[in-house]
């Protein structure tokens, strides 16, 4: 009998521990900063000034992210809408991808592992071998291309929340 009058105790404290953790959640809850898109945890910023890869990474820095990672098409999809929401426009973009390390190797510059890319037909092909930045939005098919990190392109970083 004294297990029936506990039990509906035990039912209030978990009631008003989960209350308590929704309400902390809300007060806890944090946004982009303004200007910047949130996707999942992340925030996205287009930079519109042209900059070689190296110092569009710095200027992400700047800003406390880096140059931004792409992780399936979805999110592709979603930064490609924040470039032509910003820029009226879908052109040749940095991102933060680069084999400047060891040519083939490819990695995100912010230290997540690459485990998506949507390269172009052909791509990457380190022409003249000189090409070890990537690009996104390249050719009519908007995909992934390699490119000679000295050329200057807008940008997207990419922040956590």
């Amino acid at each position: 009998m004294k297990l029936l009058a506990v039990s509906p105790l035990l039912w209030a404290m978990m009631a008003l521990t989960t209350a308590a953790s929704e309400y902390k959640a809300i007060l806890n809850f944090q946004s982009c900063p303004p200007g910047w898109t949130q996707y999942c945890n992340r925030c996205f910023y287009y930079v519109s000034q042209t900059m070689i890869w190296g110092d569009a990474q710095r200027n992400c820095q700047s800003m406390k992210a880096n140059l931004a990672s792409v992780h399936s098409l979805e999110e592709y999809q979603v930064i490609q809408k924040v470039i032509s929401d910003a820029s009226k426009a879908s052109g040749r973009t940095w991102i933060g991808g680069t084999d400047g390390q060891k040519e083939g190797y490819w990695f995100w510059i912010d230290g997540t592992r690459l485990t998506y890319t949507n390269w172009c037909l052909g791509e990457p092909n380190n022409v003249s071998g000189k090409e070890s930045c990537m690009e996104m939005n390249f050719s009519g098919k908007k995909c992934m291309n390699d490119e000679s990190c000295s050329s200057r392109f807008p940008s997207v970083c990419v922040g956590r929340i």
